[in-house]
C-alpha cells in the first residue's frame, strides 16, 4: 500500500508539472476547488468565513459521532416492498457530507448521478425481480423467499453494478477521444514553455516551474522501483517490464486527462474511477494473454497497475487544483511542486496505517458478518470484481455489454443536447457512477444539488453580483467543512473501536428509531445552509 501510494503519488506530481502552464496560465481553466481553496486562504487573512468552515466541520463531525459512536440512529433511512413480484425500493443515506457533495457538484451533475441510480433501481432491479428466470443465480435466490430489500441488493450486487462497469468503460474511452486535441495541444504548450524558460533567468518568480529535464529524469527514475514492485508479484522479467510500461504510458495519459477534467468540472466530478477501470480491464486482458487464465496472481497484478494509475491520475488532478490556488494568490510554482512531492511521500507513509485502522474498525468493501455496515468502497470493489472476473471467467459480459450500450445512448443524448445549445448536459461517467452506486448514496447528492439550485436562484433574484458571490462562497466553505468534519471523526472513532475490538464501545443506544433522527438532522443542516447562503443568517 505504501509503495503504491508513494510511487503513484510522486508520478502524479511529476506528470502534473508540465501541464500547469497549459491548463492554468494559457487555457485559464476554472479549477473550482482550487478557486475555493484560494478563497479560504484569503478568508484566513481576515477571519471572514472561517466561522462557517469550523462550524460546519463541527456539525458534520457531531452527526457522524452520534451515528457511528453513540448509535443514536442508523446511517440509512430505507425501505422496500414487493409490488407484485417486482421490488420497489426507496432510501437515502443521512450523511451531511453527501448532501455537501451534491451542493458542490450542483444540480446538473446531481440529477445525472441520481438518474443513473434510478435507472438501476427503478428499471433493472424490478425487471430482474419480476423475471428471475433471466438469471439462474437470481432464480435460486428468489426461491429462498428473501425480503424485498435483500433481493434488491442481491440483484444490484451480482448483476446491475456491472452495467455501471460497461457504461464507465465506454465513458472513459469517449472522454479520451473528446480530449485528444486538447491533450495534444497542452503537451505541445508545456514542451514549448520548457524550452523557452529551461533556465530561470528573466522569468518572474510566480512563473518558475521545475525544469522539464528534471521532470523527465524523475519520471524515468521512478520506473525502476515500479518494475521491481511488479516483479515481486509476477516473478517474471518480461511481464513486469510490460506492466511497468503500461503503467507509465497510462499513468501520464490519464494524469493529463484527469488534470483537464478537474479543471473543467472539479475534482469532485473527475471521472478517475472510469479511467482507472478502463486501464485495469486492458491490463487484465494483456496479463490474461501473458499469464493464462489459471494464474493465481493475475488479478492482483492487474489491480496493481490500476492502483498506481489511479493514484497518479487522482494526484495529477488534485495538484492542478493546488497550483491554481497558488496562481491566484501569487505563490511560486516550483516551490509548490517540490512540496507536493514531499506531501505525496508523507501521505503514502500514513496511508496504510489509516486504511488498516478503517479496515479493522468498519470493514472495507462488501458487508460481512463481522462488519455488516462496512465502508462500501464502491470503485475499489468494482476494480477487484473486474480483475477477478477476467481471470476467473466469471465477469458477466452480457451485463458489461448492456452497460456499454447504455453508455453509448447517454453519449448520444449528451451530444444531442449540446447541438441544441441546451445548458443541461448528461455526462456519461456521472450517470455510470450513479448506476454503480447504491441508490441510497445518490439520493442525498440529489438533495444537495437541489439545495444549491434554490440558493443560486434566490441570489440571482435578490442579491447583487458581489453579495451573491459572497453568499455562495460561504456555501462552499460550509460544504467543505461538513465533508471534512465527517471524514475526520470517522477516522478518530476508529481508534477506540480497534483498541477495544467492540464497534459499540461508546454506544449509548441501539439505533432505536432507525434513520429518522439522522434524516431530521440533515434537514436542519440543509435549512441552515440555505439561510446562510441567502444572507438570511449572518
Amino acid at each position: 500500500m505504501t509503495a503504491i501510494a508513494g510511487l503513484g503519488g510522486v508520478l502524479g506530481v511529476l506528470f502534473s508539472v508540465p501541464l500547469r502552464r497549459a491548463l492554468i496560465v494559457e487555457r485559464k481553466l476554472p479549477f473550482p476547488e482550487g478557486m475555493a481553496t484560494a478563497e479560504v486562504l484569503k478568508a484566513g487573512s481576515s477571519g471572514a468565513g472561517i466561522k462557517y468552515l469550523a462550524g460546519a466541520a463541527l456539525a458534520g463531525g457531531l452527526a457522524k459521532f452520534c451515528e457511528v459512536g453513540l448509535r443514536l440512529w442508523t446511517g440509512t433511512a430505507e425501505g422496500a416492498a414487493y409490488l407484485g413480484r417486482a421490488v420497489g425500493y426507496a432510501g437515502t443515506n443521512v450523511s451531511p457530507a453527501l448532501l455537501a457533495v451534491g451542493f458542490i457538484v450542483g444540480l446538473n451533475i446531481a440529477i445525472v448521478v441520481f438518474s443513473g441510480g434510478a435507472l438501476a433501481w427503478y428499471v433493472f432491479v424490478p425487471l430482474f425481480s419480476t423475471f428471475p428466470q433471466l438469471d439462474p443465480h437470481i432464480a435460486e435466490f428468489v426461491a429462498g423467499n428473501p425480503s424485498a430489500v435483500d433481493l434488491g441488493y442481491e440483484i444490484w450486487n451480482t448483476k446491475i453494478r456491472y452495467i455501471g462497469v460497461g457504461a464507465m468503460l465506454i465513458g472513459g474511452v469517449w472522454s479520451l477521444i473528446e480530449m485528444r486535441h486538447s491533450l495534444a495541444a497542452g503537451i505541445r504548450s508545456a514542451a514549448a514553455a520548457s524550452r523557452s524558460n529551461g533556465g530561470w533567468a528573466g522569468v518572474a518568480e510566480t512563473e518558475r516551474d521545475v525544469p522539464m529535464r528534471w521532470i523527465l529524469v524523475g519520471s524515468l527514475a521512478m520506473v525502476i522501483p515500479i518494475y521491481f514492485l511488479y516483479h515481486n508479484i509476477v516473478a517474471s522479467i518480461g511481464v513486469a517490464l510490460a506492466m511497468a510500461l503500461i503503467m507509465v504510458v497510462a499513468g501520464f495519459l490519464f494524469a493529463a486527462v484527469s488534470s483537464y477534467m478537474a479543471g473543467l468540472v472539479g475534482s469532485s466530478n473527475n471521472p478517475t474511477s472510469g479511467m482507472t477501470i478502463a486501464t485495469l480491464l486492458f491490463a487484465a486482458l494483456v496479463l490474461l494473454a501473458m499469464l493464462g487464465p489459471d494464474a493465481a496472481n493475475g488479478a492482483a497484478a492487474a489491480v496493481m497497475i490500476g492502483a498506481v494509475v489511479c493514484v497518479a491520475a487522482a494526484i495529477g488532478g488534485d495538484n492542478l487544483q493546488d497550483l491554481k490556488a497558488g496562481y491566484l494568490v501569487g505563490a511560486t510554482p516550483w516551490k509548490q511542486q517540490v512540496m507536493l512531492v514531499v506531501g505525496a511521500v508523507v501521505s503514502a507513509l500514513v496511508m496504510a496505517p489509516v486504511l488498516n485502522l478503517l479496515l479493522h474498525a468498519y470493514g472495507l468493501g462488501p458487508a460481512t458478518v463481522d462488519h455488516p455496515n462496512s465502508l462500501t468502497a464502491p470503485q475499489a470493489t468494482l476494480m477487484a470484481s473486474v480483475a477477478q472476473g477476467v481471470f476467473g471467467g466469471r465477469l458477466p459480459w452480457d451485463m458489461v455489454g448492456t452497460g456499454a450500450v447504455v453508455g453509448a445512448i447517454i453519449i448520444a443524448l449528451d451530444k444531442w443536447l449540446a447541438a441544441r445549445g441546451k445548458i443541461f448536459r448528461v455526462p456519461v461517467l456521472a450517470a455510470a457512477i450513479g448506476i454503480y452506486l447504491p441508490l441510497e448514496l445518490t439520493t442525498p447528492i440529489l438533495f444537495g444539488g437541489i439545495l444549491a439550485h434554490f440558493v443560486a436562484r434566490w441570489n440571482a433574484r435578490h442579491a447583487n453580483e458581489e453579495q451573491s458571490a459572497h453568499n455562495l462562497r460561504h456555501g462552499t466553505l460550509i460544504a467543505a467543512g461538513l465533508i471534512t468534519g465527517e471524514a475526520l471523526i470517522g477516522i478518530i472513532m476508529a481508534i477506540p473501536i480497534v483498541l477495544s475490538g467492540n464497534p459499540d464501545v461508546i454506544a449509548i443506544a441501539a439505533e432505536p428509531f432507525g434513520g429518522l433522527p439522522g434524516l431530521l438532522v440533515v434537514g436542519v443542516i440543509a435549512v441552515l445552509v440555505y439561510k446562510v447562503c441567502t444572507g438570511k443568517k449572518q
